[in-house]
């Protein structure tokens, strides 16, 4: 193969792509010693974070009253580690890439704020034992509630999701809607790590399940597949550009069920226990404890 036929199409490739010009928007200039995101690095936060809360069913199973401290330490202190430094990398992503930084100064921030995450992790657990509760008993074909931890996606979703929600809620830029977009490439199920869930937080069956940013949902709601709290179109600027930050998503309030593939745009409230039915259209407040469903076809 004569690899030399070709040489003068790849010089010249290599200089085209070489021209900072034309990747300004998406070349990103590195401080010298900062740390990068890491999708492989996040996964293993993520596996460690399911066998703190959920010991036993993710990383070493064989787990009792005698081991049990000891395998939380050590994976505590494990993630603390790994943590930090993705929380660092978070932060100089976001960081003015016109100046030095103070590393660290920012690496001082990261671990005090993965600290803080650690410290929430025992209250994480106690919300997620009542999704898996809600998942139990929401589901006739649920065996057991390990069953639910074991192969429910749902569960891996509002994991990562409340894990996300947390991260952010520490003011963490980048790393939770990583975290966030790896449950829904793993699950098909997208909950953006901005939204407000409450307890008991069903999702039967999920692919295609979509929870936009300024989402507000109650506690005991359930949600089937395909179903979409989104936003309308939404206004722009005198430039044409879209305007961030408006509240664009609906308010779901407590006891509420929604079946499949329902799409709830803008921000409407569907009241305290109303019943959506499935493939509707919903763009206007429901009241509490009405039922929308499609009009008799017949």
């Amino acid at each position: 193969m004569n690899l030399n036929k070709y040489s003068d199409i790849i010089t010249l490739t290599v200089a085209k792509l070489s021209e900072y010009e034309s990747a300004r928007a998406l070349c990103l200039h590195h401080h010298e010693g900062e740390p990068f995101p890491s999708e492989k690095v996040l996964q293993e936060i993520i596996m460690l974070c399911r066998s703190l809360l959920f010991p036993g069913y993710f990383g070493y199973a064989n787990i009792n009253s005698r081991n049990i401290a000891s395998y939380i330490g050590v994976n505590t202190e494990k993630l603390y580690e790994l943590l930090s430094e993705q929380i660092l990398a978070g932060l100089c992503f976001t960081c003015d890439r016109s100046r030095d930084i103070d590393l660290d100064n920012l690496r001082g921030e990261a671990v005090k704020r993965a600290a803080e995450f650690i410290e929430r992790l025992p209250v994480l657990r106690q919300i997620l034992n009542t999704d898996v509760i809600a998942a139990y008993n929401g589901d006739p074909a649920a065996e057991s509630y390990g069953e639910v931890i074991f192969c429910y996606p749902a569960i891996r979703a509002v994991c990562n999701y409340r894990i996300a929600h947390e991260l952010l809620k520490l003011e963490v830029p980048l790393i939770p809607r990583m975290i966030s977009e790896m449950a829904h490439s793993e699950t098909g199920i997208d909950i953006h790590p901005a939204a407000t869930v409450g307890s008991y937080f069903s999702i039967d069956h999920g692919t295609g399940v979509v929870i936009g940013a300024t989402s507000i949902i109650g506690n005991n709601v359930k949600i089937y597949q395909g179903v979409t709290l989104g936003a309308k179109s939404f206004p722009s600027d005198e430039n044409g550009n879209p305007i961030k930050g408006i509240l664009r998503h609906p308010i779901i309030e407590d006891d509420v069920i929604i079946y499949s593939n329902a799409s709830i745009l803008g921000r409407i409230t569907i009241g305290k226990g109303a019943v959506i039915g499935g493939n509707v259209w919903v763009t206007e407040d429901v009241p509490p404890g009405a039922r929308i469903m499609q009009p008799d076809a017949r």
